[in-house]
């Protein structure tokens, strides 16, 4: 029987600091995402962050937590699990965490002991990184070497020009200008950042941004003044890929750009970077730089477009497993 599952970064099982705390230690130990995990690193983890750290991203975490879904990265991961099970109504659909509950471990054991002996897939991560794709990747190998009975495993590709992505992403952000109510001056286009190391090193992140941006503009023809595409979420100390979004955004008010659209095609549900970075912090700074109105688009979420998008891309590469 063949098993489909999404692989999605993860999320703290409540926003406060004794929840956060074991959740930045396993993401911030993790090689893919600090490559140098020496002992100044360590000491650095260990005797600075998680002693400062936690309470401050439990007070982001609780802006953005609902009452009732929790989290909208679980949420909207959730719904997009059951959505896509209603695609393949014989195949058994589910999801696992990189970091956090549910985690990849549990589920694939599941999904084994349930009779699965072929499993395909899917990182939630349209473009590829060292730092998601194959941490997401690392994370599927390293509970199939716990495994006795390991199961065949096809790892769908980085499907950041796959056509169906890009359809999904144009049919959201068309339906959000819909409903806006005014007109955007400028789109900024905000990716998730990477140290400029890395990318030195040869991660291919830089690139693939740069292709699905390129293949969005022109399908939602906007013209080169209309649009810059930016990073986000910088942590350290380090050079990160740039421009970074909040510079952009204030450089975007002082020249007296008052109308501005954020949308952020490299997520696939809204997340503490989305929501709150670019819907609280990245606002603030615009506001306050003279700014009038900034929209947060949605990510792909439950959209239909993009279930039926997961769909499309679980297929093509399945083909022969699933129908």
């Amino acid at each position: 029987m063949t098993g489909i599952l999404l692989i999605q970064l993860g999320t703290p099982d409540a926003p406060t600091p004794a929840a956060l705390k074991p959740y930045l230690k396993q993401f911030l130990s993790d090689p893919r995402v600090i490559e140098d995990q020496g002992w100044k690193w360590k000491l650095i983890l260990n005797g600075i962050i998680l002693r400062t750290r936690p309470a401050a991203s439990a007070a982001k975490y609780a802006r953005i937590w609902d009452p009732v879904t929790g989290s909208p990265l679980l949420h909207y991961t959730k719904r997009q699990t059951e959505l896509l099970q209603t695609q393949f109504p014989g195949l058994p659909v589910r999801f696992g965490m990189m970091v956090g509950n549910p985690s990849v471990a549990k589920v694939v054991s599941e999904m084994i002991a349930s009779g699965v002996d072929q499993i395909v897939a899917l990182p939630m991560f349209p473009q590829y990184s060292a730092t998601t794709t194959a941490s997401a990747t690392d994370a599927l190998f390293k509970a199939l070497m716990a495994e006795r009975r390991v199961p065949a495993v096809r790892v769908v590709p980085p499907y950041y020009t796959h056509p169906a992505y890009l359809d999904a992403l144009e049919a959201v952000l068309r339906d959000d200008l819909a409903r806006l109510g005014w007109e955007p001056e400028h789109f900024v286009i905000s990716f998730h950042g990477l140290p400029q190391k890395y990318a030195q090193r040869g991660d291919p992140y830089p690139a693939q941004v740069v292709r699905t941006t390129r293949d969005l503009v022109r399908r939602m023809g906007w013209k080169r003044s209309q649009w810059t595409q930016t990073y986000q979420s910088r942590f350290g100390r380090s050079e990160w890929l740039k421009p970074y979004t909040d510079d952009v955004l204030g450089q975007l008010a002082r020249k007296g750009v008052k109308r501005v659209f954020a949308t952020l095609p490299g997520f696939t549900a809204d997340c503490l970077e989305t929501v709150d970075e670019i819907g609280h912090e990245s606002r603030e700074v615009f506001l306050h730089a003279g700014g009038e109105k900034l929209h947060n688009g949605r990510c792909l979420n439950d959209h239909p477009s993009w279930i039926e998008a997961m769909a499309h891309i679980v297929r093509d590469e399945g083909q022969g497993w699933v129908k």
